[in-house]
């Protein structure tokens, strides 16, 4: 069992397993039966991303000084004593269980989607 780091509305691979939106706002102009039939997620974890000033912050990011900054301002919300407890439970999670957490950004290597491999990385978890 494993968690994979998906790009929502990507195809699902199989054994893909639970598939969870952790994005500050959900797909426009889709009704909510919609979001899992449509491969974005089937549920929604606003908790792990970012809030909406370090969005705007990691989407004009053009330099990789801009870029770390985001990272490590991400890194210091997400060890916020919810959204650790959130990270340490998708951890656990993976041990026993398949699912998959993701985001709309097509590069994953400039997405808070790589922040979050390496958080869940750092918890132990089995991360594909």
């Amino acid at each position: 069992m494993a968690i994979r780091i998906v790009r929502l509305g990507s195809k699902r691979e199989k054994g893909e397993g639970l598939r969870i939106g952790t994005v500050r706002r959900p797909p426009r102009g889709l009704p909510k039966a919609e979001f899992a039939k449509r491969d974005f997620y089937d549920t929604w974890l606003p908790q792990l991303s970012p809030i909406a000033e370090l969005v705007a912050k990691a989407l004009e990011a053009k330099t990789e000084r801009e870029w770390s900054s985001f990272v490590k301002a991400y890194r210091r919300e997400m060890s916020e004593a919810d959204a650790a407890r959130v990270l340490d439970l998708l951890a656990a999670m993976s041990k026993t269980s398949a699912f998959s957490v993701g985001c709309y950004c097509e590069d994953e290597a400039r997405c808070h989607r790589s922040v979050l491999r390496a958080l869940l990385q750092e918890r132990g978890a089995d991360v594909r």
